[in-house]
């Protein structure tokens, strides 16, 4: 398990090839030992204790050519600071809807942050555990509960 209790709940890991391939809700994962583990980790409870702005562990999220593009664009999203399915589907080139779909998909959330990505009257939708009441945990977490009210 990489974190026993966090905001949201236990969370575990995938790994293959030395990069997070997945995060898991609620359990754990096969990421159990070593040293991605320990940074993953380490980066975790940082990000957590509000200390941490930006994952520097390596990832590699499995997905179409759209979807590595959209999860660069999340990563792009600073710490705090929220985008709309919008705005995103305007840079991208793509449907709202279809931003609203990859963020569904999003097998590494948080690290990928897809909870920075709001509806344009509202919160959207979040597909971790704890749906939209992690999502609002996520972005208080990072002082972009003012966004929220």
């Amino acid at each position: 398990m990489i974190c026993e209790a966090s905001p949201v709940g236990p969370l575990g890991a995938d790994a293959e090839d030395g990069a997070i391939t997945r995060l898991i809700w609620g359990r754990g994962g096969t990421l159990t030992q070593g040293a991605l583990h320990d940074q993953l980790r380490d980066e975790m409870a940082a990000y957590f204790a509000g200390h941490l702005k930006k994952f520097t562990v390596p990832l590699a999220p499995r997905g179409s050519a759209f979807q590595q593009e959209f999860y660069t664009a999340l990563c792009a999203i600073p710490y705090g600071e929220t985008r709309t399915y919008g705005d995103l589907a305007a840079d991208l080139g793509v449907s709202a809807q279809a931003i609203g779909q990859a963020c569904g998909a999003n097998p590494i959330a948080i690290l990928i942050p897809c909870h920075r990505v709001l509806a344009a009257n509202g919160l959207g939708g979040y597909s971790g555990a704890g749906g939209i009441e992690a999502k609002v945990t996520l972005l208080r977490l990072e002082g972009a509960a003012g966004l929220l009210i």
